[in-house]
C-alpha cells in the first residue's frame, strides 16, 4: 500500500471519531494503524471479530474496517450482528478474495464499500473520509430522533391521542366528533402537544411524528 495521504487537515468532528480495524493478520493491522494515524485519525485495532464485538460500545463514533475472513466469528457475521443492533458505524469490508457474491451481500447488508487486497492507501483513506461524513450525518439524525422521542414521551395520554389524530390531517371538529369531546378541548390539547413537541405548525408536527416510534 503506497503512501499517498490527503493534505487536508481533519475537522474537529473527525478528530472525535475513531477508525476501528478488525483483521486477524498482525502485519495488516500494523500497516493500517500506521497509515490511519499518519493522517490524524484515532485508530483502534482488534485481532478478531469476537474481541471487537465483546468490547463494542454503541455510542462510539467513527467507522469500521472489517476483514471478511477470520477465525471464529467472520467479518460477515459481525456485520450482520451490528446491523441487527442498528449501529451507526459505517462499515468498509476488506478481503484478499475477490468474491463477487460476498461483496454484493456485504453491500446489501449496509457496507459502504468492499475493497479487495491489495488496495491503495488513497483508496482506503478516501473511503474512510466518506465513512466519517456518513457517521456524522447518522448521529445528527439519531440525535434529532432521540430529541423528538423524548418530547413525545412527555405528552399526556390525551395530548398523545390528539397528536395522533392531528398528524393524520384531521380537522379539530372531526377529531372532537370522533372522540366525543368539545372542539375547544381538542384545540387546547393540540396547542399543548405542539408546544411540547416544539412544532410551530402542522408540517413541523408531521415531520416530528415521522421520527418517533409510538409505544407498542
Amino acid at each position: 500500500m503506497p503512501n499517498q495521504a490527503p493534505n487536508s487537515a481533519l475537522s474537529d468532528s473527525s478528530k472525535k471519531q475513531t477508525v476501528f480495524v478488525v483483521d486477524d493478520e498482525p502485519d495488516v493491522r500494523a500497516a493500517l494503524r500506521l497509515l490511519i494515524k499518519s493522517v490524524g485519525y484515532s485508530v483502534e485495532c482488534f485481532e478478531s471479530a469476537d474481541l471487537f464485538f465483546n468490547q463494542f460500545e454503541h455510542e462510539r463514533k467513527g467507522c469500521l474496517i472489517l476483514d471478511v475472513r477470520m477465525p471464529g466469528m467472520s467479518g460477515m457475521d459481525l456485520q450482520e450482528k451490528l446491523a441487527s443492533m442498528e449501529t451507526l458505524l459505517p462499515v468498509i469490508m476488506i478481503s484478499g478474495h475477490g468474491e463477487i457474491p460476498m461483496a454484493v451481500k456485504a453491500v446489501q447488508n449496509g457496507a459502504i464499500d468492499f475493497l479487495q487486497k491489495p488496495f491503495s492507501d488513497q483508496q482506503l483513506l478516501d473511503r474512510i473520509s466518506q465513512a466519517m461524513e456518513i457517521n456524522t450525518k447518522r448521529h445528527d439524525v439519531h440525535d434529532v430522533r432521540q430529541d423528538a422521542q423524548t418530547k413525545y414521551d412527555s405528552l399526556t395520554p390525551r395530548e398523545n391521542e390528539i397528536f395522533s389524530e392531528v398528524v393524520t390531517g384531521k380537522l379539530n371538529k372531526v377529531i372532537a366528533y370522533e372522540l366525543n369531546i368539545s372542539t375547544r378541548t381538542v384545540e387546547i390539547h393540540r396547542a399543548k402537544a405542539m408546544e411540547k413537541m416544539g412544532a410551530k405548525n402542522l408540517s413541523e408536527l408531521i415531520n416530528l411524528a415521522n421520527l418517533i416510534k409510538s409505544p407498542d
